[in-house]
């Protein structure tokens, strides 16, 4: 199969640049065996009593950071935590960084170029508590925003609007974007309605920006992400299966790993390490019932999944459905909810 097999066209106008406010009142494409135009706060109504909703409870950093190292303004994105006050990074201008050299963020907050990946990274070093570490950046970075969402300078509701309410595990270098529509009020209106909520972990990684650059996707490579699903949450996705609820994963981090923890019969296990599924049509979805996930890219791995929970050709129709409606595509924009292929919503 091929990445162009993945492709459709999207207007720049259907990208949102802001989230709605309340942010329940996003739109909701729900996809079954037809299109029903609905929005996010009908999911009380939706979901059944004993439908168990499962978030990714991520915090991104803001990790994006301006310095310089003397005269020269570095930008700096730092993508992964390799342990001990390191990170590894995508810098500009990185080809004049040298082994050695140290940028400045503040007058307190500074790096150290640790060493350089071939491949273009940036390995730096931060000499000081992982506590103060993430005050710094707090203070001086900003939001990792999607290169689509487009500043001419940082917006500090960023901080805010970027992060869901679920947001709890510092990690992320971007956001489960599918949780950013859900609101204390919602939820609410969900548990009264007997619908559940579980917890995993899913640190988004640097491969949520970088394109895919095969033809074939097979010869796709995943960045492995790190993910925990513990053991309390196990049980209760096994025990809601059991019971005949449906477990809808909020995300496609959810969905992947949610389908890394579970076994041939069905049962999720405690998790925690890296995984680096890729999801392509034809795998078998073993843990996730339902997906409600937000408006992706085209030719990106995460429409590729998509359109294998959901089938190709239905998903290529309700894209084509939602840019015909006015839906507002990607990090900032609307959702939809997704049946299996060939299941009611």
């Amino acid at each position: 199969m091929r990445l162009d097999d993945f492709d459709f066209d999207l207007p720049r106008e259907a990208i949102a640049q802001h989230p709605v406010t309340p942010r329940d009142s996003a739109r909701l494409l729900v996809v079954g065996d037809g299109f029903a135009d609905r929005y996010v706060r009908d999911l009380a109504d939706i979901l059944q009593s004993g439908d168990l909703l499962v978030v990714n409870d991520t915090r991104v950093l803001p990790v994006r950071l301006a310095g310089k190292r003397g005269d020269v303004s570095v930008s700096v994105t730092l993508h992964t935590d390799t342990g001990n006050g390191c990170w590894r990074a995508f810098a500009k201008p990185g080809r004049r960084l040298r082994v050695g050299d140290r940028v400045d963020f503040s007058d307190d907050f500074f790096a150290t170029v640790d060493a350089k990946d071939p491949s273009g990274d940036i390995l730096m070093r931060f000499d000081m508590p992982q506590h103060e570490f993430v005050a710094a950046l707090q203070q001086h970075g900003a939001m990792p925003l999607p290169p689509y969402i487009r500043r001419a300078k940082f917006k500090g509701g960023d901080l805010t609007d970027y992060q869901t309410m679920f947001a709890e595990k510092n990690g992320a270098i971007a956001a489960p974007t599918a949780g950013l529509h859900f609101t204390p009020d919602l939820m609410q209106r969900l548990a009264e309605r007997g619908v559940g909520c579980a917890r995993l972990t899913l640190h988004v990684g640097a491969g949520t920006f970088l394109p895919v650059k095969v033809d074939a996707l097979k010869d796709h490579r995943m960045h492995a992400e790190y993910g925990i699903v513990d053991a309390d949450t196990a049980a209760t996705i096994n025990a809601a299966r059991t019971a005949g609820g449906r477990i809808v994963a909020v995300g496609t981090t959810s969905v992947r790993l949610l389908e890394s923890a579970v076994d041939e019969n069905g049962v999720v296990h405690p998790f925690e390490g890296d995984t680096s599924l890729f999801i392509t049509p034809g795998f078998r979805f073993r843990a996730v019932d339902r997906m409600m996930t937000n408006f992706h890219l085209p030719k990106s791995t995460l429409f590729v999944l998509v359109s294998a929970f959901a089938g190709r050709e239905r998903m290529r129709a309700a894209y084509a459905h939602a840019v015909e409606s006015g839906y507002r595509f990607y990090s900032y924009g609307d959702a939809c909810l997704l049946s299996p292929e060939g299941a009611d919503a």
